[in-house]
């Protein structure tokens, strides 16, 4: 008797075990995406855990989709699913400049109510698993002109309570986090949030945004002072309030951030400048090119490239293959819960981003 109890106790730790070591090694692949129904079958949808497509809208209170376009391509990710079983498709609702009217609607528990259940009755209809919230921002200033209170930091609370209540557990439920300090201090109840959802998709990117004059990192993995935002920076900020850390997603950015007029002190790191148009990943090829006067610099402190054009006075700032390897490897040390994306139409059909990810994530 005392022998088979020994067995089977050896036999449920090395269950335990095991089981700690797949959650452990799962590092779920989180891809934004605003293409059409044709596009996405260029990619490599295989390598991808989610596709959160970007964005729906609010209207007259309700979760929407904004044309028959995007309804067409909804109900085509979806069908990706019977040749992808490890794949989830996700709504999201907003994005920078999408949710002016977020604050309003969400200011009662009528207008939370409405809007939760449209969104049940929108996940029922295109049997998508979930939705992503991407209110940018409660409680501080998004885009300017957009309405945003205190309240709103309680009203998110409500509204994410609702949503799981009417949602149930089977579907999913995130949001888009912005990654620096004044939104992880101001705009959400950390401890009260957190239980009720899935993941955060931390927003670790246009840390150094298109409103900014003078140059730096804009989605780099560490601070490289104690003043600069970073990614690891709102990972231990979100450990410290008690996330855990399968539930933090970090976030990779598959564009540049572009700043001309500015002078050749540091390569153009960290100088004043003015914001321009950047460049998508698939483009970066062809266009940072020796011949085209730009030089490649590697932040070995940051973990992040940039690029500095002598003639033009023209900074950039990204994620490249490198860094976004080094994020990879990030997630899996730190045995967060995943990485996403902005966004998948910027990456190469194939041996882009979205690969780089996948191998760190299938690397033994």
């Amino acid at each position: 008797m005392k022998r088979i109890t020994f067995i089977t106790l050896a036999l449920l730790c090395v269950s335990i075990s095991n089981t700690f070591a797949q959650k452990n090694k799962k590092m779920d692949i989180i891809a934004y995406y605003t293409g059409d129904s044709q596009l996405i079958d260029q990619y490599e949808v295989g390598k991808l855990n989610q596709i959160i497509f970007s964005f729906c809208h609010l209207k007259d209170g309700k979760l929407t989709v904004d044309s028959p376009k995007d309804s067409i391509t909804i109900k085509h990710l979806v069908s990706l699913k019977a040749t992808n079983p490890q794949l989830k498709i996700i709504v999201s609702l907003g994005g920078w400049g999408g949710c002016e009217p977020c604050s309003a609607a969400f200011s009662t528990a009528e207008g939370r109510l409405k809007f939760a259940k449209s969104v049940k009755t929108l996940s029922d209809s295109y049997k998508v698993d979930g939705l992503d919230l991407d209110w940018e921002y409660p409680a501080i200033e998004g885009l300017p002109g957009h309405l945003y209170q205190a309240v709103d930091k309680p009203n998110f609370t409500e509204l994410v309570k609702i949503l799981r209540s009417t949602l149930g557990k089977k579907y999913e439920l995130s949001f888009a986090a912005g990654g620096f300090q004044k939104y992880l201090d101001e705009s959400i109840d950390w401890k009260a949030v957190t239980p009720l959802v899935n993941r955060i998709n931390i927003m670790s990117y246009d840390l150094v945004n298109g409103y900014s004059q003078v140059t730096g990192h804009h989605t780099p993995l560490y601070s490289t002072n104690p003043k600069e935002e970073s990614t690891d920076r709102a990972v231990e900020f979100l450990l410290k309030q008690g996330v855990p850390a399968e539930k933090l997603v970090i976030g990779g950015a598959f564009y540049t951030r572009q700043w001309i007029n500015v002078e050749n002190i540091n390569n153009g790191l960290y100088q004043a400048g003015k914001h321009v148009e950047g460049v998508n990943f698939k483009d970066y090829a062809k266009t940072y090119t020796e011949a085209n006067g730009w030089k490649y610099f590697w932040d070995d402190k940051a973990k992040a490239p940039y690029w500095y054009n002598a003639s033009t006075k023209t900074f950039a700032t990204s994620d490249d293959l490198k860094s976004i390897t080094a994020k990879a490897e990030y997630v899996k040390a730190k045995k967060l819960g995943g990485i996403m994306f902005w966004e998948l139409t910027l990456d190469s059909f194939r041996d882009g981003m979205v690969n780089e990810i996948y191998k760190v994530k299938t690397a033994k």
